[in-house]
Parts: C-alpha cells; sequence; structure tokens
C-alpha cells in the first residue's frame, strides 16, 4: 500500500496550485474588489453569485450554503475525490511527482478510481483518434469529408474511428494495466458472452471532455449499414459521464462563453464543430438527451449569469415542427436563466453543419446573429397554429398564448410582450388582452406571496464581525488591544467560537505575519464544530473598508467594540444606582455616581475613535 502524502509535497501542490485558476477551469470569477473574486457556486443552484475566491490566502466560501476550504477542498467536493486523490490530481495539474512517507513513489496503480477512469478514456481518446487513419476508417473519413471537415478539424476536436472488431480497444487497454472491472464501470467495454467487449465498433468517435478538458465519455455515429445500433450511441452514466450534467464541447468553449458572455447551444456534435470552425467559439451540445436544469446549471456558472440582463444564450432549432416543438421545451426552462434567451431558426431546416456546407461559414454567422427572444418565439409559434381570419381563431389564439406571456416573471417585459400580442393577433385592444393574460396568470399562480421579511442587524454584531475578519486577514493592525478584549465582548454565537479559536492560537499577536500561514494556524485551533468552516469565511469575505483606509478602519472597529463594552458598565452602573438610596448610602452613591461620570467620558472618547474623528 501507498504510505502517507508527504506533508512538504502537499504544501508544494497548494504553492503550486493557485486557486483562482482551478476554481475558474469550473466557473467564472469576477473582480469583486479587495483582492477578491466572486463568481456563481458550483455546490448550489444560486440568482445572484455568492461564491467568493480571496487568492492571497488560498481559500474559496460560499455565503450561500457555506461551503469552503482550500484549493485541495475545493477539488475533493467538485470532483468528488478523497483527499489524497485530491492531492494527486493537482499534483499531475501542476507537474509535481508525489512522494510518500512509506514506499517511496506512487505507481500509477494506486491511484484512486476516478483518476485510473480518467486515464483509461485518455487512452482510449489516444487509439481511437490514430484508428481514424487507417485503411479500415475510410467511412469516417469519407462522413467527415462531406461535412466540410479536414484532418486538421478532427485533430482539432479528437474525432476517431473505432473499429469494426470485437475487442481490439479491450485488448490495447488490458496491455496498458487497466482491469477489466475498470473497463466496464467506465463504460468503455461491456460484458460479452466470453468476458469484455468492446461498447463502440466500426464507429466514428467523439470525445466528450468536462470543463478541465478531461476526457470522461465518448459520443459514437454508426457509419456502416450492418451495424443494427442505433445512429448516434453515447457512453452509459458511470463514476464520471452523466448526460445529464455534461455538454460536448464545453472544454472549447468555456472561455468565449465567458469572455462574450454568449452560449450557443446547439443539437449534435458535428454542429459544434461547424460552429466553432465558422467564427462561433461559444457553441455546445447535449449529449444523448435535452437540454434541461443541469446544463442550465453549467452554463450560469460560466455565463456568470445574474440579474444585469447582459448575456445571451441562443438555441438553434431546425425549422420544422420537431425543432418548433424543441424550442417550446426549452421555453419551460428559459426562466432558470437570469440572462436573456434567443432562437435562431434556419427556415430551410438546414442544420448549422450543413449550413456551413451548403452556404459557407458567414451562412453560419448570419444564422446565430438573426436570432429572435425566445419568449417572442414561443408566443409566435403558437399563435401560427390557429386561423387569425376570425374572431374564433383569435380568441383561441389568446388563450393558447396566454400562458405563455403570463408566465413572464419580469413585469416589465410580461406588459410588452401583451402589447405585441395584441399587435400580432390583430385586436387592437390591449386591456382587453391584458385582462384575458391576468386572468389565466391568476389562475395559474393563485394569491402572490408575500416576500420573506429579513431581520435587521444588530450594530454590535455587525462591529463584532468587521473586528473579527480584520483579526483573521489582517492581524497585524489590531496589535494586543484585541487580545486584551474582553472574551465578553463577542455576542453572536459564530462570533464567541471563532474568537476561542483565535486565542487558542496565541491572540492576533501569534498572526503578526498574517496571510495564508496565520489562517493555516487557525484552523489547526479550530476544534469546535462548525469551527473550521468559519475561519474560512471569515478568511474570505470581504473588509467593508478600501485597502489603503484598513489601519483607520480597523482603528475605528476597536474602539467601537471597546465603546460597546463601556456601554454595558454604564448600564450596570445606573442599574445598581437606582437600587441605593441617595441619603442612606451617600458614601456607595457618590463613587458610583464618579465612576459613571469616567465611563460617559471614555465612551465619548471611544465613539469618536470609532467615527473615525
Amino acid at each position: 500500500m501507498a504510505g502517507r502524502i508527504r506533508d512538504v509535497d502537499i504544501a508544494l501542490v497548494r504553492e503550486r496550485s493557485p486557486i483562482a485558476d482551478v476554481i475558474g477551469e469550473h466557473i467564472q470569477l469576477r473582480n469583486a474588489g479587495g483582492g477578491n473574486l466572486k463568481g456563481l457556486c458550483p455546490f448550489h443552484d444560486e440568482k445572484s453569485p455568492s461564491f467568493n475566491v480571496t487568492p492571497e490566502r488560498g481559500m474559496y466560501f460560499c455565503f450561500g450554503c457555506s461551503e469552503g476550504g482550500d484549493v485541495i477542498t475545493f477539488v475533493e467536493k467538485i470532483e468528488h475525490l478523497s483527499f489524497g486523490e485530491a492531492v494527486e490530481r493537482l499534483a499531475q495539474r501542476a507537474g509535481i511527482q508525489l512522494q510518500y512517507e512509506q514506499g517511496g513513489y506512487v505507481p500509477r496503480r494506486d491511484h484512486g478510481e476516478r483518476a485510473r477512469l480518467i486515464e483509461a478514456h485518455k487512452a482510449a481518446a489516444e487509439f481511437y483518434a490514430e484508428k481514424l487513419f487507417a485503411p479500415d476508417a475510410a467511412p469516417g473519413r469519407r462522413f467527415l469529408s462531406e461535412r466540410g471537415f479536414e484532418r486538421a478539424d478532427a485533430e482539432l476536436f479528437g474525432v476517431g474511428y473505432a473499429p469494426a472488431e470485437w475487442e481490439a480497444l479491450t485488448r490495447h487497454l488490458l496491455g496498458r494495466g487497466f482491469t477489466t472491472e475498470e473497463l466496464v464501470k467506465g463504460g468503455l467495454a461491456k460484458e460479452g458472452r466470453r468476458g469484455p467487449i468492446d461498447r463502440f465498433r466500426g464507429r466514428l468517435i467523439w470525445p466528450i471532455r468536462d470543463a478541465t478538458g478531461d476526457v470522461i465519455g465518448f459520443g459514437a455515429r454508426k457509419l456502416l449499414d450492418s451495424d443494427d445500433g442505433p445512429k448516434y450511441l453515447n457512453t452509459p452514466d458511470s463514476p464520471l459521464y452523466k448526460k445529464s450534467q455534461v455538454l460536448y464541447g464545453i472544454d472549447l468553449a468555456k472561455r468565449e462563453i465567458s469572455k462574450r458572455s454568449q452560449a450557443v447551444i446547439v443539437e449534435g456534435y458535428t454542429d459544434v464543430m461547424a460552429c466553432h470552425l465558422a467564427g462561433v467559439p461559444t457553441a455546445v451540445a447535449t449529449c444523448g438527451t435535452s437540454f434541461g436544469e443541469e446544463h442550465i446549471k453549467i452554463l450560469r456558472r460560466f455565463l456568470l449569469d445574474q440579474a444585469e440582463f447582459r448575456g445571451e444564450v441562443i438555441f438553434t432549432f431546425d425549422g420544422d415542427a420537431a425543432g418548433q416543438k424543441a424550442a417550446l421545451r426549452a421555453f419551460a426552462d428559459e426562466q432558470k436563466f437570469v440572462t436573456q434567451t434567443y432562437v435562431a431558426v434556419q427556415p430551410d431546416g438546414l442544420d448549422p453543419c450543413d449550413l456551413r456546407v451548403k452556404q459557407g461559414d458567414a451562412a453560419v454567422r448570419d444564422l446565430i446573429a438573426s436570432r429572435e427572444p425566445l419568449f417572442q418565439f414561443a408566443i409566435r409559434s403558437t399563435i401560427s397554429r390557429y386561423d387569425l381570419r376570425s374572431n374564433e381563431g383569435k380568441i383561441a389564439a389568446l388563450d393558447a398564448a396566454a400562458p405563455i406571456v403570463a408566465g413572464i416573471k419580469d413585469v416589465g417585459l410580461r406588459k410588452r410582450y401583451a402589447i405585441d400580442l395584441d399587435r400580432w393577433l390583430g385586436f387592437m385592444d390591449e386591456r382587453f388582452v391584458m385582462q384575458r393574460i391576468a386572468e389565466v396568470g391568476g389562475a395559474q399562480q393563485g394569491r402572490p406571496r408575500r416576500a420573506p421579511q429579513t431581520a435587521p442587524v444588530d450594530p454590535g454584531v455587525r462591529v463584532e464581525g468587521e473586528l473579527l475578519k480584520l483579526a483573521v486577514q489582517r492581524p497585524a493592525l489590531l496589535g494586543p488591544r484585541f487580545d486584551a478584549l474582553d472574551p465578553q465582548a463577542f455576542t453572536a454565537p459564530d462570533h464567541v467560537t471563532l474568537h476561542k479559536v483565535i486565542a487558542a492560537a496565541g491572540g492576533v499577536a501569534a498572526g503578526a505575519f498574517g496571510g495564508r500561514e496565520w489562517v493555516d494556524r487557525l484552523l489547526e485551533h479550530a476544534h469546535e464544530d462548525g469551527a473550521r468552516a468559519l475561519v474560512t469565511r471569515f478568511a474570505v469575505e470581504a473588509i467593508q473598508a478600501d485597502a489603503h483606509a484598513e489601519e483607520r478602519y480597523a482603528g475605528a472597529m476597536l474602539a467601537a467594540i471597546e465603546a460597546i463594552a463601556v456601554d454595558r458598565a454604564i448600564a450596570q452602573a445606573k442599574s445598581r444606582m437606582q437600587r441605593l438610596n441617595p441619603v442612606e448610602e451617600q458614601q456607595e452613591y457618590n463613587k458610583l455616581f464618579g465612576e459613571l461620570v469616567a465611563l460617559e467620558q471614555q465612551r465619548r472618547v471611544l465613539r469618536d475613535r470609532a467615527a473615525g474623528s
């Protein structure tokens, strides 16, 4: 068995794995100020970004679902790996040769299941790509050539060929040291009567990659008349491959999707190739399944889709009835995007691949440019089924389209489409059309729910939180005044827990060096339930001050929390005075009065400091 990975190697992996780069392979990150980055959380569905990354300390934290940690934790969670497997994956990415405290270098066979399956798929992709140029792959080369693809195009997308043999790939991979169990579990082979046989035979092969570029499955197109299988065959669901969570081409398109705030959804592998080669590098396709909610989540993370209506998602469909039906299915998911959604329909029914062959690259770009809003397409497709020359036909069309308009969440957009619907139907009676839509909307949605009320944040608790953020992120700014604070200065349960962790780590005096080293020390002392998550959260959450003003801000927060402590002392003094008889207990009363005057003076000084005066 392999031993424990050396601590020095783990530290080296962290150092050479910039957290922003690693996370940026999975989601789009944008500047959030103060050296922080922000994006849509990959661990839960959210409308606005609450996932924060702090490259300076190598940490991330989501304020929506409370997931947080360092670059190794992220890879563990996103790839469903153990700690050791995550370190190995990052080491491979950074070109680091890991050593173990027992047994020396780790042989490849000792890697985790996911890593082994990734390696098997990589080897399979290389095997298929090489076979594309063998003599018996002529039908595959002819298929590509007829669709306008050259050798360089096939190499760019890794297109390959599965020989029309029972065990060609299986023999090759077994010879490379992979096991039958691994090949079957990964969907590369299946059990036959006399042992494992290749899943794909005599077919053109497209490797399907995840966002990081790893091959996780394959799509295979039938070429031979003797093949009685379906036209397209995909890898079955496996530990690597979940068809509802995969988009073909996302590895090539993700950077352009982020850069252009645009994603183009096409229907097939050749359509993705055609779009990219024609100058539409944001094209992706589903793999053997219809476009659904999990695909939306993938795209939203790269679009950084939020309530700004900056980006666009464009669906391409054939102009026939089936294409219109597919577009209307997409409409059902439209409002799970916050960005704008469109449909690009080629009137003559050509898909992007055929369009490129017959009319050239410019025609593909023109198709995407001719997009129309998905709401508009859905409404107009619906009313086109009715005879608008009669009042009966118009009413029937209105009633059919009303649920679509009523379902538009944005009030302003709903009103505009109601006006458009009136114009398209020829009623010229906006009030009548809007009333009909409102009736449908009321029946669909029932009475509107009131928005939940958010409890106001106590100012004292806010001060506690800001001070603790400084203690974790900028300990040198606080000095001995923080360490001298009474533990009772912190009242919120999370704040009490975090203050205990800081004290156990030696106080901010021990963390004067700051940075990642201080955070790691805090994590070592975070023994209570949830304490590690608190350290991570406060290491990532933005300090509410500009970098140049942090020193003054730290002084103000210290003064503010000291002033709160003085407020408590004043309240206690007043309470005690109220219980005294000024005549009979004059000496004690006068003493307390003097203390009260001194406390009031101290509070004024501290409040002036807290206000920055």
